[in-house]
């Protein structure tokens, strides 16, 4: 049970806190689809892989869960490589870039302050832009924020990954931005 008392509380993790307080709902919605969904070199399917990662890191299983099953849509493959994100990618297979950027992810999870200019040269060493860099970090910074928010009010998740499949490839494939709404 949720420590604040929500109008519908089935509704999982951030959607039960979306629901609660929709006009802080469409700006964070919106800031998730344009880091992951909006323009970028790196693919959705990488940049739901930071997420899902940062998430692991905070230790936040709703917003690991979900968004490693949208990064399994992206990528198409099986629910049961979610919890290879928790074993350092070891069966998902990830270019030298992209590990390169979920190693500064992780440093601006613990502190901004950790990224060092060895880590940004490292990765700009295995091809990553300045584009991609800054999002790497601000997907990472946006993050550690939206898995505060589900944790500290404390909101519930279901434990199996199953669980996650269809949220996963409608965040995946319909976005984040609520489509219903007229005007959005």
């Amino acid at each position: 049970m949720a420590h604040i008392s929500l109008p519908d509380e089935s509704l999982p993790g951030i959607v039960g806190l979306f629901n609660f307080r929709p006009e802080t709902a469409e700006p964070l919605r919106l800031l998730a689809d344009t880091l992951l969904r909006g323009e970028s070199t790196l693919t959705s399917g990488e940049r739901e892989l930071i997420a899902a990662y940062v998430s692991h890191l905070n230790n936040c299983h709703f917003c690991h869960t979900s968004h490693a099953a949208a990064a399994m849509a992206h990528l198409e493959c099986d629910l049961s490589l979610i919890d290879d994100i928790k074993q350092d990618f070891k069966k998902i297979e990830i270019t030298p870039k992209l590990r390169a950027l979920l190693n500064i992810a992780a440093k601006v999870q613990k502190s901004g302050k950790d990224v060092r200019n060895e880590d940004v040269e490292a990765a700009r060493a295995e091809g990553a832009t300045d584009h991609e860099i800054h999002h790497s970090v601000l997907i990472a910074a946006a993050f550690s924020m939206f898995n505060r928010y589900v944790d500290g009010l404390g909101t519930w998740a279901p434990q199996e990954n199953e669980a996650y499949r269809e949220m996963g490839q409608r965040m995946a494939f319909q976005g984040y931005v609520r489509r219903d709404v007229v005007g959005s």
